[in-house]
């Protein structure tokens, strides 16, 4: 059975998130795990009384499993080319600037840059034009990359078992596709043109990622576009599916909110501060060896204070536009950062808060010369 066929029922999920009690969320806070199911109860209004205990055991799983330890990690776009007209991004073909995809030496020499901010954990990330963009330029950025930087992951467009086995033979070893929504009606909405528009291929290109033999994969859906607790609940039965038939994985949840992009989109379902970290929190009591991920699209305070909390990934220095670590300014960039700080700004917070950065907890033939 696909996972199309398991896509939780949104009206149902919603019910539960709306009948939840004290009571209810009680309940679920003794069980010894929670499940999946758990979460309309844990992201409902009736569990706003009961954060601080779900901040407590989130602490708790949180440490046993990680420690005290946040890993960092920099994303870094190779291109803004986009065949995709979605209507929330800054990328989007309907939004008319200059395009870019960034030259050998142009990625060289920002890989070298990032290198001496002590980084080693690199993302990269594109638009979605195969065309001007092929498998092949990819899989070169990645074994360029591979010089710099022990541990390469990618956030780029949907492909093929074997077009992802190429970029795995190059040297990546993450994989980060998120579905943005699991609601087949508001997916098309706001996937209006573009291959992006093909719901059932992204579902289904995070298992070819896995089969191809991505070490680690990230799952997320991008809050605002649609109810929160149907979406977390989505993607955590995603997640189940996936740990299921691919236990050799290693998996990670992201909680990226809607930011100012150049379009102006207002997203229909913005999400608060209060139920982003209760996602948070609930996400951990669901699953506590799961890595936990928070960019910089979310304001320094919120990320500080969520150190310690069921977060063990951070980003730091982001720059959200191709060739932006040396130029800032040149490119529109995806969406608007609301973390500016460098780097060693957020490792001096980590540290402040008594845990430990990591930059670096994998090495795969490696090259340090």
């Amino acid at each position: 059975m696909s996972f199309v066929e398991q896509i939780p029922d949104k009206e149902t999920v919603l019910e539960r998130w709306r009948r939840a009690t004290p009571e209810t969320v009680q309940r679920v806070l003794r069980k010894a795990s929670a499940c999946p199911d758990d979460l309309p109860v844990l992201l409902s209004a009736a569990a706003d009384r009961f954060l601080e205990e779900m901040a407590i055991k989130a602490r708790r799983r949180t440490a046993m499993k990680f420690g005290k330890t946040i890993q960092l990690y920099i994303p870094l776009y190779i291109s803004n080319e986009c065949t995709n007209g979605c209507v929330y991004c800054g990328f989007s073909n309907r939004n008319r600037f200059a395009r870019k995809s960034c030259t050998p030496e142009e990625l060289e020499a920002q890989f070298i840059l990032i290198r001496s901010m002590e980084m080693r954990h690199i993302l990269l990330l594109t638009g979605e034009a195969p065309n001007k963009v092929p498998v092949s330029y990819l899989a070169e950025c990645v074994e360029l990359a591979k010089r710099y930087f022990p541990s390469v992951s990618i956030e780029v467009y949907p492909m093929t078992e074997a077009e992802y086995r190429q970029v795995v033979q190059a040297g990546a070893e993450g994989l980060a596709l998120y579905q943005e929504t699991y609601d087949r009606r508001v997916y098309e909405e706001v996937h209006p043109s573009g291959p992006k528009r093909d719901f059932l291929r992204r579902l289904e290109a995070v298992e070819q990622g896995a089969r191809a033999g991505f070490r680690k994969i990230g799952l997320g859906a991008l809050l605002g576009l649609n109810h929160y607790a149907f979406e977390m609940t989505a993607v955590a039965t995603h997640l189940a599916y996936l740990r299921k038939r691919y236990p050799e994985v290693f998996y990670t949840l992201s909680f990226p909110r809607l930011r100012q992009a150049v379009g102006g989109y207002q997203p229909p379902h913005p999400v608060s501060d209060r139920d982003l970290v209760k996602m948070i929190l609930a996400s951990r009591l669901v699953y506590d060896d799961v890595g936990l991920v928070l960019s910089t699209r979310e304001p320094a305070r919120l990320r500080d204070n969520l150190i310690g909390l069921g977060i063990t990934q951070l980003s730091a220095g982001s720059r959200t536009n191709p060739a932006g670590y040396l130029e800032p300014e040149r490119e529109v960039g995806q969406f608007e950062i609301e973390d500016h700080r460098r780097s060693q700004e957020v490792v001096r917070v980590i540290l402040q808060r008594g845990h430990d950065p990591v930059f670096k907890d994998w090495d795969r033939g490696f090259d340090t010369a």
